[in-house]
Protein backbone atom coordinates (compact mmCIF):
# COMPACT_ATOMS: atom_id res chain seq x y z
CA UNK A 1 0.00 0.00 0.00
CA UNK A 2 1.22 3.46 -0.77
CA UNK A 3 1.90 5.94 2.00
CA UNK A 4 1.17 8.80 -0.38
CA UNK A 5 -2.30 10.24 0.15
CA UNK A 6 -4.74 9.96 -2.73
CA UNK A 7 -5.40 13.44 -4.04
CA UNK A 8 -8.45 14.85 -5.83
CA UNK A 9 -7.40 16.19 -9.25
CA UNK A 10 -10.86 17.46 -10.26
CA UNK A 11 -13.49 19.48 -8.43
CA UNK A 12 -17.03 18.60 -7.36
CA UNK A 13 -19.47 19.77 -10.01
CA UNK A 14 -22.55 21.92 -9.37
CA UNK A 15 -25.08 22.31 -12.21
CA UNK A 16 -27.50 25.17 -11.63
CA UNK A 17 -28.70 28.50 -12.93
CA UNK A 18 -30.33 29.35 -9.59
CA UNK A 19 -28.21 32.14 -8.07
CA UNK A 20 -29.64 31.65 -4.59
CA UNK A 21 -28.87 27.93 -4.64
CA UNK A 22 -25.40 28.68 -6.00
CA UNK A 23 -24.76 31.09 -3.12
CA UNK A 24 -25.86 28.45 -0.59
CA UNK A 25 -23.63 25.74 -2.06
CA UNK A 26 -20.61 28.06 -2.32
CA UNK A 27 -21.04 28.93 1.35
CA UNK A 28 -21.20 25.25 2.33
CA UNK A 29 -18.22 24.41 0.11
CA UNK A 30 -16.22 27.09 1.94
CA UNK A 31 -17.22 25.49 5.24
CA UNK A 32 -15.97 22.14 3.90
CA UNK A 33 -12.73 23.76 2.72
CA UNK A 34 -13.15 22.82 -0.94
CA UNK A 35 -13.65 24.57 -4.26
CA UNK A 36 -16.35 23.54 -6.72
CA UNK A 37 -16.82 23.79 -10.46
CA UNK A 38 -20.04 25.48 -11.55
CA UNK A 39 -21.84 24.69 -14.82
CA UNK A 40 -24.73 27.01 -15.60
CA UNK A 41 -26.23 24.75 -18.29
CA UNK A 42 -26.49 21.04 -19.00
CA UNK A 43 -24.15 21.08 -22.00
CA UNK A 44 -21.31 22.53 -19.91
CA UNK A 45 -22.04 20.01 -17.18
CA UNK A 46 -21.50 17.02 -19.46
CA UNK A 47 -17.86 17.97 -20.05
CA UNK A 48 -16.98 17.31 -16.40
CA UNK A 49 -19.71 14.76 -15.67
CA UNK A 50 -17.61 11.58 -15.69
CA UNK A 51 -14.57 12.82 -13.76
CA UNK A 52 -16.01 14.96 -10.97
CA UNK A 53 -15.80 13.28 -7.55
CA UNK A 54 -19.42 14.34 -6.93
CA UNK A 55 -22.14 15.93 -9.08
CA UNK A 56 -24.74 18.24 -7.57
CA UNK A 57 -27.72 19.19 -9.74
CA UNK A 58 -29.98 22.08 -8.85
CA UNK A 59 -33.70 21.44 -9.06
CA UNK A 60 -33.85 24.05 -11.83
CA UNK A 61 -31.49 22.00 -14.03
CA UNK A 62 -32.44 18.41 -13.37
CA UNK A 63 -34.96 18.04 -16.20
CA UNK A 64 -32.45 19.36 -18.74
CA UNK A 65 -29.81 16.94 -17.46
CA UNK A 66 -32.28 14.06 -17.66
CA UNK A 67 -33.02 14.85 -21.32
CA UNK A 68 -29.31 14.40 -22.12
CA UNK A 69 -29.40 10.90 -20.54
CA UNK A 70 -25.82 11.19 -19.18
CA UNK A 71 -23.80 8.04 -18.38
CA UNK A 72 -24.70 6.44 -15.07
CA UNK A 73 -22.23 7.07 -12.26
CA UNK A 74 -22.03 7.22 -8.46
CA UNK A 75 -22.44 10.32 -6.29
CA UNK A 76 -25.07 12.23 -8.26
CA UNK A 77 -27.35 14.28 -6.01
CA UNK A 78 -30.19 16.71 -6.65
CA UNK A 79 -30.51 19.83 -4.47
CA UNK A 80 -33.60 21.95 -3.96
CA UNK A 81 -34.32 25.04 -1.89
CA UNK A 82 -37.71 23.83 -0.76
CA UNK A 83 -39.78 20.72 -1.37
CA UNK A 84 -39.83 18.10 -4.13
CA UNK A 85 -42.90 17.16 -6.13
CA UNK A 86 -43.42 13.85 -7.96
CA UNK A 87 -42.27 15.30 -11.28
CA UNK A 88 -38.99 16.47 -9.81
CA UNK A 89 -38.38 13.09 -8.19
CA UNK A 90 -38.97 11.34 -11.53
CA UNK A 91 -36.56 13.71 -13.27
CA UNK A 92 -33.95 13.09 -10.56
CA UNK A 93 -34.21 9.34 -11.13
CA UNK A 94 -33.91 9.84 -14.89
CA UNK A 95 -30.73 11.86 -14.33
CA UNK A 96 -29.26 8.98 -12.33
CA UNK A 97 -29.40 10.78 -8.99
CA UNK A 98 -28.65 8.76 -5.88
CA UNK A 99 -30.40 11.18 -3.53
CA UNK A 100 -32.61 14.27 -3.63
CA UNK A 101 -32.18 16.58 -0.66
CA UNK A 102 -33.61 19.86 0.55
CA UNK A 103 -31.68 22.87 1.79
CA UNK A 104 -31.23 24.17 4.43
CA UNK A 105 -32.33 20.96 6.18
CA UNK A 106 -29.50 18.90 4.67
CA UNK A 107 -26.67 21.42 4.99
CA UNK A 108 -24.62 19.24 7.38
CA UNK A 109 -24.98 16.30 4.98
CA UNK A 110 -23.80 18.42 2.06
CA UNK A 111 -20.76 19.75 3.97
CA UNK A 112 -19.70 16.15 4.72
CA UNK A 113 -20.18 15.11 1.09
CA UNK A 114 -18.10 18.04 -0.17
CA UNK A 115 -15.42 17.37 2.44
CA UNK A 116 -15.20 13.76 1.22
CA UNK A 117 -14.80 15.00 -2.34
CA UNK A 118 -12.10 17.42 -1.23
CA UNK A 119 -10.27 14.52 0.44
CA UNK A 120 -10.28 12.63 -2.83
CA UNK A 121 -12.84 10.22 -1.35
CA UNK A 122 -15.83 11.11 -3.50
CA UNK A 123 -17.56 9.26 -6.33
CA UNK A 124 -14.76 7.98 -8.61
CA UNK A 125 -11.85 8.06 -6.16
CA UNK A 126 -10.29 4.83 -4.96
CA UNK A 127 -11.75 3.15 -1.92
CA UNK A 128 -10.10 0.99 0.67
CA UNK A 129 -9.19 -2.64 0.33
CA UNK A 130 -11.37 -4.52 2.84
CA UNK A 131 -9.93 -7.54 4.64
CA UNK A 132 -12.04 -9.61 7.02
CA UNK A 133 -10.58 -11.83 9.73
CA UNK A 134 -12.56 -14.70 11.25
CA UNK A 135 -11.73 -17.52 13.61
CA UNK A 136 -11.94 -20.99 12.13
CA UNK A 137 -12.41 -22.34 15.65
CA UNK A 138 -12.87 -21.00 19.15
CA UNK A 139 -9.73 -19.44 20.63
CA UNK A 140 -7.90 -19.25 17.31
CA UNK A 141 -6.69 -15.71 17.98
CA UNK A 142 -8.52 -14.06 15.10
CA UNK A 143 -9.16 -10.81 16.98
CA UNK A 144 -5.51 -10.56 17.98
CA UNK A 145 -4.40 -11.15 14.41
CA UNK A 146 -6.89 -8.56 13.10
CA UNK A 147 -5.35 -6.05 15.51
CA UNK A 148 -1.82 -7.00 14.46
CA UNK A 149 -2.70 -6.71 10.77
CA UNK A 150 -4.27 -3.27 11.21
CA UNK A 151 -1.44 -2.00 13.44
CA UNK A 152 1.27 -2.99 10.95
CA UNK A 153 -0.77 -1.63 8.01
CA UNK A 154 -1.18 1.72 9.78
CA UNK A 155 2.58 2.19 9.68
CA UNK A 156 2.23 2.40 5.89
CA UNK A 157 -1.07 4.24 5.35
CA UNK A 158 -4.38 5.16 7.10
CA UNK A 159 -6.13 2.03 8.36
CA UNK A 160 -9.49 1.39 10.02
CA UNK A 161 -9.91 -1.53 12.41
CA UNK A 162 -13.62 -2.38 12.66
CA UNK A 163 -14.98 -4.69 15.36
CA UNK A 164 -18.03 -6.73 14.34
CA UNK A 165 -17.59 -9.43 16.98
CA UNK A 166 -19.67 -8.50 20.06
CA UNK A 167 -18.26 -11.53 21.87
CA UNK A 168 -14.67 -10.41 21.36
CA UNK A 169 -12.32 -8.66 23.78
CA UNK A 170 -12.95 -5.13 22.46
CA UNK A 171 -10.36 -4.22 19.88
CA UNK A 172 -9.57 -0.82 21.39
CA UNK A 173 -8.28 -2.66 24.47
CA UNK A 174 -6.14 -5.02 22.40
CA UNK A 175 -4.37 -2.16 20.59
CA UNK A 176 -4.15 0.08 23.65
CA UNK A 177 -6.76 2.68 22.68
CA UNK A 178 -9.41 1.85 25.27
CA UNK A 179 -8.72 5.04 27.25
CA UNK A 180 -8.67 7.23 24.13
CA UNK A 181 -11.74 9.38 23.63
CA UNK A 182 -13.80 8.84 20.52
CA UNK A 183 -17.05 7.48 19.22
CA UNK A 184 -17.99 3.80 19.58
CA UNK A 185 -20.73 1.78 17.89
CA UNK A 186 -23.32 3.08 20.36
CA UNK A 187 -22.70 6.64 19.24
CA UNK A 188 -23.03 5.78 15.56
CA UNK A 189 -26.24 3.81 15.97
CA UNK A 190 -28.21 7.05 16.35
CA UNK A 191 -26.58 8.74 13.34
CA UNK A 192 -28.88 9.83 10.53
CA UNK A 193 -28.16 10.68 6.90
CA UNK A 194 -24.95 10.24 4.96
CA UNK A 195 -21.89 9.59 7.13
CA UNK A 196 -18.88 11.53 5.87
CA UNK A 197 -15.49 9.84 5.78
CA UNK A 198 -13.79 12.86 7.32
CA UNK A 199 -16.37 13.07 10.11
CA UNK A 200 -15.92 9.38 10.88
CA UNK A 201 -12.13 9.56 10.81
CA UNK A 202 -12.07 12.55 13.16
CA UNK A 203 -14.56 10.97 15.58
CA UNK A 204 -12.94 7.58 16.12
CA UNK A 205 -10.25 6.74 18.68
CA UNK A 206 -6.99 6.81 16.74
CA UNK A 207 -3.22 6.82 16.97
CA UNK A 208 -0.39 6.78 14.43
CA UNK A 209 -2.59 6.16 11.39
CA UNK A 210 -4.80 3.56 13.07
CA UNK A 211 -8.50 4.25 13.76
CA UNK A 212 -10.59 1.78 15.76
CA UNK A 213 -14.34 1.24 15.93
CA UNK A 214 -15.65 -1.08 18.61
CA UNK A 215 -18.14 -1.13 21.49
CA UNK A 216 -17.86 0.63 24.82
CA UNK A 217 -17.26 -1.54 27.89
CA UNK A 218 -20.32 -3.54 28.93
CA UNK A 219 -22.91 -5.54 27.00
CA UNK A 220 -22.68 -5.05 23.24
CA UNK A 221 -25.90 -4.15 21.50
CA UNK A 222 -26.82 -5.75 18.18
CA UNK A 223 -25.86 -3.70 15.14
CA UNK A 224 -28.35 -2.47 12.58
CA UNK A 225 -27.30 -3.60 9.07
CA UNK A 226 -27.99 -0.14 7.66
CA UNK A 227 -25.66 1.47 10.20
CA UNK A 228 -22.92 -1.07 9.43
CA UNK A 229 -23.34 -0.44 5.71
CA UNK A 230 -23.00 3.33 6.17
CA UNK A 231 -19.97 3.02 8.43
CA UNK A 232 -18.18 0.57 6.15
CA UNK A 233 -18.76 2.83 3.15
CA UNK A 234 -17.51 5.93 4.99
CA UNK A 235 -14.54 4.02 6.39
CA UNK A 236 -13.61 2.70 2.97
CA UNK A 237 -13.74 6.20 1.49
CA UNK A 238 -11.47 7.61 4.17
CA UNK A 239 -8.81 4.93 4.61
CA UNK A 240 -6.49 2.81 2.50
CA UNK A 241 -7.29 -0.43 4.32
CA UNK A 242 -10.23 -1.59 6.43
CA UNK A 243 -9.65 -4.64 8.65
CA UNK A 244 -12.85 -6.19 9.99
CA UNK A 245 -12.90 -8.59 12.92
CA UNK A 246 -15.77 -10.90 11.95
CA UNK A 247 -17.81 -13.05 14.34
CA UNK A 248 -18.12 -16.78 13.66
CA UNK A 249 -21.89 -16.52 14.10
CA UNK A 250 -23.69 -15.05 11.09
CA UNK A 251 -26.27 -12.30 11.01
CA UNK A 252 -27.52 -9.99 8.28
CA UNK A 253 -24.88 -7.32 8.89
CA UNK A 254 -22.03 -9.85 8.93
CA UNK A 255 -23.13 -11.50 5.69
CA UNK A 256 -23.24 -8.13 3.93
CA UNK A 257 -19.78 -7.13 5.20
CA UNK A 258 -18.32 -10.47 4.13
CA UNK A 259 -19.77 -9.96 0.66
CA UNK A 260 -17.94 -6.62 0.45
CA UNK A 261 -14.58 -7.98 1.60
CA UNK A 262 -11.83 -8.27 -0.98
CA UNK A 263 -10.23 -10.96 1.16
CA UNK A 264 -11.36 -12.99 4.17
CA UNK A 265 -8.63 -14.52 6.31
CA UNK A 266 -9.58 -17.50 8.43
CA UNK A 267 -7.31 -18.04 11.42
CA UNK A 268 -7.05 -21.62 12.63
CA UNK A 269 -4.88 -23.94 14.64
CA UNK A 270 -3.26 -27.09 13.26
CA UNK A 271 -5.09 -29.69 15.30
CA UNK A 272 -7.52 -32.08 13.65
CA UNK A 273 -10.39 -30.63 15.71
CA UNK A 274 -9.46 -27.05 14.78
CA UNK A 275 -9.25 -27.84 11.07
CA UNK A 276 -12.54 -29.72 11.20
CA UNK A 277 -14.23 -26.68 12.74
CA UNK A 278 -12.56 -24.40 10.22
CA UNK A 279 -13.94 -26.53 7.41
CA UNK A 280 -17.47 -25.78 8.53
CA UNK A 281 -16.71 -22.06 8.62
CA UNK A 282 -15.26 -22.33 5.10
CA UNK A 283 -18.41 -23.97 3.85
CA UNK A 284 -20.44 -20.96 5.03
CA UNK A 285 -18.06 -18.40 3.57
CA UNK A 286 -17.42 -19.89 0.14
CA UNK A 287 -19.21 -17.89 -2.50
CA UNK A 288 -19.82 -14.92 -0.20
CA UNK A 289 -16.45 -13.22 -0.64
CA UNK A 290 -14.01 -12.63 -3.49
CA UNK A 291 -11.09 -14.47 -1.91
CA UNK A 292 -10.75 -16.78 1.07
CA UNK A 293 -7.40 -17.74 2.57
CA UNK A 294 -5.96 -19.27 5.74
CA UNK A 295 -3.64 -18.02 8.46
CA UNK A 296 -2.29 -20.91 10.54
CA UNK A 297 -1.27 -20.61 14.17
CA UNK A 298 1.60 -22.52 15.69
CA UNK A 299 1.03 -25.36 18.10
CA UNK A 300 1.81 -28.99 18.67
CA UNK A 301 -0.22 -31.02 16.19
CA UNK A 302 -0.10 -33.96 13.85
CA UNK A 303 -0.84 -31.62 10.91
CA UNK A 304 1.76 -29.51 9.15
CA UNK A 305 0.94 -26.01 7.89
CA UNK A 306 0.70 -27.14 4.25
CA UNK A 307 -1.56 -30.00 5.26
CA UNK A 308 -3.99 -27.54 6.84
CA UNK A 309 -4.31 -25.71 3.53
CA UNK A 310 -4.74 -28.96 1.62
CA UNK A 311 -7.43 -30.17 4.01
CA UNK A 312 -9.38 -26.93 3.62
CA UNK A 313 -8.70 -26.52 -0.07
CA UNK A 314 -7.46 -22.98 0.51
CA UNK A 315 -4.12 -21.16 0.21
CA UNK A 316 -2.16 -20.56 3.41
CA UNK A 317 -0.97 -16.94 3.27
CA UNK A 318 0.78 -16.71 6.64
CA UNK A 319 1.83 -18.81 9.61
CA UNK A 320 2.04 -17.37 13.13
CA UNK A 321 4.67 -18.72 15.47
CA UNK A 322 4.46 -18.60 19.26
CA UNK A 323 4.91 -15.05 20.55
CA UNK A 324 6.34 -14.65 24.03
CA UNK A 325 4.88 -12.02 26.35
CA UNK A 326 1.93 -11.37 24.04
CA UNK A 327 -0.62 -11.34 26.87
CA UNK A 328 1.61 -9.12 29.00
CA UNK A 329 2.17 -6.64 26.15
CA UNK A 330 -1.57 -6.37 25.48
CA UNK A 331 -2.35 -5.96 29.20
CA UNK A 332 0.21 -3.15 29.39
CA UNK A 333 -1.46 -1.33 26.48
CA UNK A 334 1.48 -1.93 24.13
CA UNK A 335 -0.56 -3.83 21.54
CA UNK A 336 0.17 -7.17 19.88
CA UNK A 337 3.13 -6.08 17.70
CA UNK A 338 5.62 -4.46 20.00
CA UNK A 339 8.48 -5.56 17.74
CA UNK A 340 8.77 -5.67 13.93
CA UNK A 341 10.43 -9.06 14.31
CA UNK A 342 7.61 -10.59 16.33
CA UNK A 343 5.73 -13.57 14.84
CA UNK A 344 2.50 -11.56 14.57
CA UNK A 345 4.28 -8.69 12.82
CA UNK A 346 5.91 -11.03 10.30
CA UNK A 347 2.60 -12.77 9.59
CA UNK A 348 0.85 -9.42 9.13
CA UNK A 349 3.49 -8.25 6.66
CA UNK A 350 3.13 -11.49 4.71
CA UNK A 351 -0.57 -10.75 4.26
CA UNK A 352 -0.05 -7.07 3.46
CA UNK A 353 2.45 -7.93 0.75
CA UNK A 354 -0.43 -9.63 -1.09
CA UNK A 355 -2.69 -6.57 -0.97
CA UNK A 356 -2.53 -4.29 -4.04
CA UNK A 357 -1.86 -0.59 -3.66
CA UNK A 358 -4.87 1.63 -3.47
CA UNK A 359 -5.29 3.44 -6.76
CA UNK A 360 -6.97 6.73 -7.47
CA UNK A 361 -9.43 6.75 -10.35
Amino acid sequence: MSDIAVSCTVLPLLVTGDELLLADVLRLAAAAGVEIEVAHDSSAALRSWADAPAVLIGADSVEAIARHAPPRRDEVHVLARGGFDDGLYRAALSAGARTAVELPASERWLVDLLADAGDGTGGRAGTAYVAGVVGGCGGAGASTFACALATVAALRSPTLLMDLDPGGPGLDRVVGLDETTGVRWEGLAAARGRLGSRSLREALPSRAGLSVLTWSAGPAAALDPGTVRQVLSAGARGHDLVVVDLPRAEDEATVEVVSRCDLVLMVTGRSVAAVSSAGRVCDRLRGLTRELAVVVRAGRSALLTDQVGEALGLPVVAAIGHQRRLTEDVDLGLGPVRSRRSPLSRAARAVLDRIPERQAS
